[in-house]
C-alpha cells in the first residue's frame, strides 16, 4: 500500500509538472516538426552553415521576446520593445569607434540604454500607477522621435570585429556566438527566475492583490521588471547590430508584433503569472521557420507579416479552448440571457415590473424632477462635463494667441486659418470617434494605421481617377472597414483575446494583405470629385468642412444621445455590472470596434482624396495622435468617461499646436516626441484629478 501511494504520489507530480510546462512541450515538438520539414524540403544536407545561418536570424527577436516575456508575466504590455532596439541600433551605428575598448563601451551602453528606457516605463507604471499600455505607447514615440533625430535615414556603420565577435563562431565549425549568446541569455533567465524577484515576478502576475498582501514590494517588483525587459531589448538591438552591420531608424518597427507572436507560441499567458522565457526563445525560432518555409515554398515575403498575425491569433486560440473559454463562457451568459429575457427575467425587466407607482403619479414626479433641474445654471449642471474638457479649449485660445504672435497677420480673425485648422483635423475628427468609443469601454485599437493604409490603397487602385467607378468603390471600402472593424470586436467578445493584441495581430495582416495587393507599390489615384472635396472651395470654405460638421454632430449625439453611448459608457465603467444590468456587452463592444474600422477606413478615403493617390504606410502617423486626441480631451484611458467634445477640442488643440510648429525648423522628428508627451503628460494629469 505504502509503494502504491508513493507511485501515486510521483504520477500526481509528474502530471502537474507536465501541465505546467505543457506551453514549452508543446512549442518544442511544434520546432522540431517545422524543422524536419525543412529539413526535407531543401535540397542538400543539413549542414553547419544552415545552424549558424538559422541561430543568427533569430536570436536578436529571442533576445527581445525574453524581455516582452518578463513584462507579461507581470501582468503588463510593453509596446516600446522595437523602438529600443531602433534606437540601440543608430546609437550603436553613429557612435561605435573600431576599437576594442570602444566596442565593449558600446556593448555596455547598448544594455544600459535599453534599461533606462526600461526603468522610465517602470516609474510611470509601477510609481505614477498608469496604465502600461498608455506609458509604453508613449514611449514608443518619443523613443522613435529620439531615433530619427540620431539618425533620419539608414547609415553609421558597425565596427567588423563587433560583428563578427556576435555573429561569427565561438567555436570555430562546432558552435556558433549567436548561441552561446542565448545560452548566457538564458542563464540570467534562470537568475531571475528563481530569485526573490522572480517569484515576486510571478506572484504579481497571478494576483497583484494577494502578492501585496503577502508582503511582496509590488511597486518595485513593476519597475524592476520594465527595467530588466528593457536590457533585454538593448541586447537584441545590439545583436542586430551586429548581424547588419549598420543603422536604420526603422529596423525595430517589425519586431513589436513578432515578440508578441513569439511570446505566445512559447506558452507565456497573456495576462501574467505562467510562462517562461525559454519557451519565448523556442517561439521565437519557431516563427522564423514557419517565415522561412514560405520563403522555401517560393511565397511572397510580403505574406510574412501575414503569418505573424495570423499565428498569434490562432496561438491564443488554442490556449482557450476549454470549457472555461471565452467563446464558451459567452455563448453559455448569451444562452442564460436569451432565456432570462424569455421569462422576463432579466434585471432591466424586473427593475421595471417591481412595484412601479401608477403612470400618472410617476409622470407627474419626473416633470417635477426635470423643472427643478432646470433651475440649476448650465454651468453647475455640467460641472463634471466642464472640467475635463475646457481645458482643451484653453489651450487651443492661448496655441492661437502664441501662433497670432509668431507669424503675425490676422491669423485670430482669418477664416482661412480656421478652414485649414478644420481640414487638417478632419482625419483626427473621425478617428477620435472610434478609437474614443474604444477607449470609453476600456479597449484599445492598434490596426488603425494600416485600416487606412489599407483602405485607401484599396479605393485608389479600383477608383483610377473615375467618378463614376467612386460611387461604388466608396461605400465598398466603408464596408470593408466596418468588417475589419467587427473581427477585431470577435477577436476581444468570442477570443476573449485582449484588444491590443487582437488590434495588433489586425494591423500586421492588413499590412501583409496591402503589400500583396499593390506588389509593395501602390497605384491608382482619387477621382476629380474626390480631390476637389478635400482641396476645392465653396465661397472660401473647403467642402470637406461640411462634412465635419456633420460628423461631429452625428458623434455627440451618437455617444451622448442614444442607447448605443449609454451601453458604452457603462461597459467602460464596469462590464460585469452591465452584463449584469441586461446590456448586450458583447453586441456593444463588436458594434464599437466595428465604428473605430469604418471611422478609419473613412479617413484612408479621404486622405487618398486629400494627397490624390495611396502610399504604403499613409496611416502609421495616426496612431498616437488618434489616442493623444482622445485622452487630451479628457476621456480616462481606463475608460467609462469622457466626452466627444472634449476629444474635439483635442483635435483642434493639436493641429493648432502643428500648425504653429509646423512653421518652424524643428525636425520632424519633433513631432512625435510632442505627442509622446502630451499623452503622458495629461493621463498623469487625469490620474491625479481622479485620484
Amino acid at each position: 500500500m505504502a509503494t502504491l501511494a508513493i507511485n501515486r504520489g510521483r504520477a500526481s507530480r509528474v502530471t502537474v509538472s507536465l501541465a505546467r510546462h505543457r506551453g514549452l512541450l508543446i512549442v518544442t515538438a511544434v520546432f522540431l516538426a517545422l524543422l524536419f520539414f525543412i529539413m526535407a524540403i531543401t535540397p542538400g544536407p543539413f549542414s553547419y552553415f544552415e545552424v549558424s545561418f538559422m541561430s543568427s536570424g533569430s536570436a536578436s527577436l529571442a533576445l527581445a521576446a525574453m524581455g516582452q516575456t518578463v513584462v507579461i508575466l507581470s501582468g503588463g504590455f510593453d509596446l516600446s520593445a522595437g523602438a529600443v532596439v531602433s534606437l540601440i541600433n543608430v546609437v550603436l551605428a553613429t557612435q561605435m569607434q573600431d576599437t576594442v575598448g570602444s566596442q565593449v563601451l558600446m556593448a555596455a551602453v547598448a544594455i544600459g540604454l535599453g534599461a533606462a528606457v526600461g526603468a522610465f516605463n517602470g516609474f510611470f507604471v509601477a510609481f505614477a500607477r498608469l496604465q502600461p499600455i498608455v506609458v509604453t505607447l508613449s514611449t514608443m514615440f518619443l523613443v522613435r522621435g529620439v531615433t530619427l533625430l540620431i539618425l533620419d535615414k539608414p547609415g553609421g556603420m558597425i565596427a567588423p570585429g563587433f560583428s563578427t565577435f556576435f555573429t561569427g563562431d565561438a567555436i570555430t565549425g562546432i558552435l556558433p556566438a549567436p548561441i552561446v549568446l542565448l545560452l548566457v541569455a538564458a542563464a540570467v533567465w534562470f537568475l531571475i527566475k528563481n530569485s526573490r524577484f522572480g517569484t515576486g515576478l510571478y506572484a504579481v502576475g497571478s494576483d497583484e492583490e494577494a502578492a501585496r498582501s503577502a508582503g511582496i514590494r509590488v511597486r518595485w517588483v513593476k519597475f524592476f521588471t520594465y527595467t530588466i525587459a528593457g536590457g533585454f531589448y538593448g541586447a537584441a538591438g545590439m545583436f542586430i547590430s551586429a548581424q547588419t552591420g549598420g543603422g536604420d531608424p526603422l529596423i525595430g518597427n517589425p519586431v513589436l508584433l513578432q515578440t508578441f507572436t513569439a511570446v505566445v507560441l512559447g506558452g507565456t499567458l497573456l495576462g501574467g503569472g505562467r510562462g517562461g522565457a525559454i519557451g519565448s526563445i523556442i517561439g521565437a525560432y519557431t516563427l522564423t521557420l514557419m517565415v522561412n518555409i514560405l520563403l522555401v515554398l517560393n511565397v511572397s515575403a510580403y505574406y510574412s507579416s501575414v503569418t505573424e498575425g495570423v499565428v498569434l491569433v490562432l496561438a491564443v486560440l488554442a490556449g482557450s479552448l476549454n470549457r472555461q473559454s471565452p467563446i464558451a463562457r459567452y455563448l453559455y451568459q448569451l444562452r442564460i440571457n436569451l432565456k432570462a429575457r424569455q421569462e422576463g427575467s432579466l434585471a432591466s425587466q424586473l427593475a421595471k415590473s417591481r412595484s412601479a407607482p401608477p403612470l400618472a403619479p410617476r409622470a407627474a414626479a419626473k416633470s417635477h424632477a426635470a423643472a427643478e433641474y432646470q433651475k440649476v445654471p448650465w454651468y453647475r449642471r455640467n460641472a463634471e462635463l466642464l472640467r475635463f474638457v475646457m481645458p482643451a479649449y484653453v489651450c487651443l485660445i492661448l496655441v492661437v494667441i502664441v501662433t497670432q504672435f509668431v507669424y503675425g497677420g490676422h491669423t485670430i480673425f482669418s477664416w482661412k486659418y480656421y478652414d485649414s485648422l478644420i481640414v487638417l483635423g478632419s482625419f483626427l475628427a473621425i478617428l477620435a470617434l472610434g478609437q474614443g468609443a474604444t477607449i470609453l469601454t476600456g479597449g484599445l485599437d492598434l490596426s488603425i494605421p494600416w485600416i487606412i493604409g489599407f483602405c485607401g490603397i484599396i479605393a485608389a487602385g479600383f477608383i483610377r481617377g473615375s467618378d463614376e467607378a467612386a460611387l461604388w468603390v466608396i461605400p465598398a471600402v466603408l464596408v470593408i472597414g466596418t468588417l475589419i472593424g467587427a473581427f477585431n470586436g470577435l477577436g476581444v467578445v468570442l477570443l476573449g483575446l485582449p484588444p491590443i493584441v487582437i488590434t495588433l495581430a489586425t494591423n500586421g495582416i492588413l499590412q501583409g494583405f496591402a503589400l500583396v495587393y499593390s506588389n509593395g507599390t501602390p497605384d491608382g489615384f482619387s477621382s476629380p470629385t474626390l480631390r476637389w472635396f478635400m482641396t476645392g472651395s465653396i465661397h472660401g470654405v473647403t467642402p470637406v468642412v461640411l462634412l465635419v460638421i456633420l460628423f461631429v454632430a452625428f458623434a455627440l449625439l451618437l455617444l451622448g444621445r442614444t442607447a448605443f453611448g449609454r451601453r458604452v459608457y457603462a461597459i467602460g465603467n464596469s462590464a460585469r455590472v452591465a452584463t449584469l444590468s441586461g446590456v448586450g456587452v458583447g453586441g456593444t463592444l463588436i458594434g464599437v470596434y466595428a465604428l473605430s474600422g469604418f471611422c478609419a477606413a473613412l479617413v484612408g478615403i479621404l486622405l487618398t482624396g486629400f494627397s490624390g493617390q495611396a502610399s504604403l504606410g499613409m496611416g502609421d502617423e495616426y496612431l498616437l495622435p488618434s489616442i493623444a486626441v482622445v485622452v487630451v480631451g479628457g476621456t480616462l484611458i481606463t475608460g467609462g468617461r469622457g466626452h466627444y467634445a472634449g476629444m474635439l477640442g483635442g483635435v483642434l488643440l493639436l493641429t493648432a499646436l502643428l500648425t504653429l510648429l509646423a512653421g518652424t525648423t524643428l525636425p520632424h522628428a519633433v513631432r512625435d516626441i510632442i505627442f509622446g508627451l502630451v499623452v503622458l503628460g495629461a493621463v498623469l494629469a487625469l490620474r491625479e484629478r481622479t485620484s
